[in-house]
């Protein structure tokens, strides 16, 4: 199981009159492969699920379990890397900065992977081709149209080729058919094996995926159940995954034992 919750609770002011539950009890499980919409009104609890989900922030109880591992026994620079490496976010107000180039955007990720200049370039420009805007690549996000800055910020979260990607409403700020095309790329990214979960309001939007979660003051309210369309692909998806994870350990194993024969070095 990729994704599992076990009864987890969000509570601020707890104890308090203003006590507020946004999450209250929640027990979800997400496959790997799975293309689930998580849909509620405003101050449902979506935002807030995504939130642990995304390890953006901890319950207040319970047990959030990613890859099989307990995320409250992480530690911050472990969180760090699971955001940076293994969920890519697209957010409705794309979060670009404005000083920087559509490929200095979409590098920042790999950077903060430790990736090197040529590599990452490399990685940005795939990415900006698969999103069909590698011609904006030297472009300000003020020189483009909105449709044109979620395709980037889209590519941004595909650089590090991560194996969840989580959209918070990515079409609420656009027109009808550049949310479809947006929504096009989530069910393309979906066929290719990366899990996708989806955050919106919107039931229309909820349609575009196979698995739709309903939540209402904190609480699971429906839940249509597992589907998993393209298991092979999931597969290959996580067989990737799980190469790259032993490339890093190898990676960060010459790293210390280069260290360690420096450090020798100088006492002799």
């Amino acid at each position: 199981m990729l994704i599992e919750t076990r009864n987890i609770f969000k509570i601020y002011d707890e104890g308090l009159e203003s006590e507020v539950r946004a999450l209250d009890d929640v027990s979800l499980t997400i496959d790997r492969g799975e293309f689930v919409a998580i849909i509620g009104q405003s101050g449902s609890g979506k935002s807030t699920l995504m939130n642990m989900l995304g390890c953006l922030d901890i319950p207040t109880r319970g047990d959030y379990i990613l890859h099989g591992t307990n995320v409250k026994d992480l530690s911050d620079n472990e969180l760090s890397r699971i955001r940076n490496k293994e969920i890519g976010f697209i957010f409705q107000q794309y979060n670009l900065i404005a000083s920087l180039t559509v490929q200095e955007n979409v590098e920042l990720p790999l950077i903060y992977q430790g990736i090197d200049a040529e590599k990452r370039s490399r990685m940005a420009m795939e990415a900006l081709e698969k999103m069909s805007i590698a011609e904006k690549a030297k472009s300000y996000p003020k020189q483009l149209s909105g449709g044109q800055q979620q395709r980037v910020a889209i590519a941004r979260a595909i650089s590090a080729k991560p194996s969840i990607i989580m959209a918070d409403e990515p079409t609420g700020a656009l027109d009808s058919k550049t949310g479809h095309d947006i929504l096009g790329f989530l069910r393309q990214f979906h066929e290719e094996g990366t899990t996708v979960i989806l955050i919106t309001h919107d039931n229309g939007i909820a349609a575009s995926a196979d698995r739709r979660v309903r939540i209402s003051d904190g609480k699971i309210v429906e839940d249509t159940g597992p589907v998993i369309k393209y298991p092979k692909a999931a597969e290959k998806k996580a067989a990737e995954a799980e190469a790259n994870s032993h490339e890093e350990a190898a990676k960060a194993a010459q790293e210390a034992m280069k260290a360690a024969a420096k450090m020798e070095e100088e006492l002799l």
